[in-house]
């Protein structure tokens, strides 16, 4: 698997497109900019076949219209987000002023979901507490875990947020904190990492609650 970081956004959101040996492609977090993401799909001469969206907060998905547009494909997101995620309760003044179209080929996922992409595999993991219906990404193929805001290098995501909750977010890091330690990390903002690495160094992954 070739994983492509491309940050999008005033909030340095990680977009990631994967792709195999093919020439289609999954984006995961389109969160903005989409003139990045479309400049290195064709540069590449990729389909984009697929959307994961890891929570529903804007700044990870409002580049979908323009990316739809180009490239119509199925939105993945956990039923929890899809909710709140396409209304006006997702408004991150004063960058995001207006909610997303609810995409016409949303699909919902669920924990434990099983799903062959342009020749990848990959797990849902649910993983509320930044958000209600929060979900990581877990490729075993390549141990590579797409996890949006739920754990960062040395840190965790915030949850002081609307639908934020610590204790869930305690739990789900609790999850993470048993895959492999060589697994690496993709977050949602900031530097990659590994399990290991946070087993040993974050506080979040240290503390009595996980």
């Amino acid at each position: 698997m070739h994983i492509e970081t491309i940050s999008v956004g005033p909030y340095e959101v990680n977009c990631y497109v994967l792709h195999n040996h093919g020439a289609e492609a999954v984006v995961i977090d389109p969160g903005s900019e989409p003139e990045k993401i479309l400049k290195y799909s064709r540069i590449n001469r990729l389909t984009p076949v697929a959307y994961l969206l890891t929570h529903g907060h804007q700044d990870h998905l409002s580049a979908l219209t323009a990316m739809l547009e180009a490239y119509p494909a199925p939105v993945l997101m956990h039923a929890e987000e899809q909710r709140w995620a396409f209304t006006n309760r997702n408004l991150i003044p004063p960058f995001y002023m207006t909610p997303t179209a609810t995409p016409a080929t949303l699909r919902a996922v669920t924990d434990g979901n099983e799903l062959p992409i342009a020749g990848m595999n990959f797990r849902v993991i649910f993983t509320p507490g930044h958000t209600p219906g929060g979900v990581c990404y877990f490729a075993p193929d390549d141990q590579a875990l797409f996890c949006g805001d739920t754990l960062f290098r040395g840190s965790a995501g915030r949850t002081d947020l609307p639908g934020g909750n610590g204790r869930v977010l305690a739990q789900s890091l609790k999850r993470l904190k048993q895959l492999p330690p060589d697994t690496r990390v993709f977050p949602g903002h900031g530097e990659t990492t590994t399990i290991g690495a946070e087993q040993r160094g974050n506080i979040f992954f240290r503390s009595p609650a996980t």
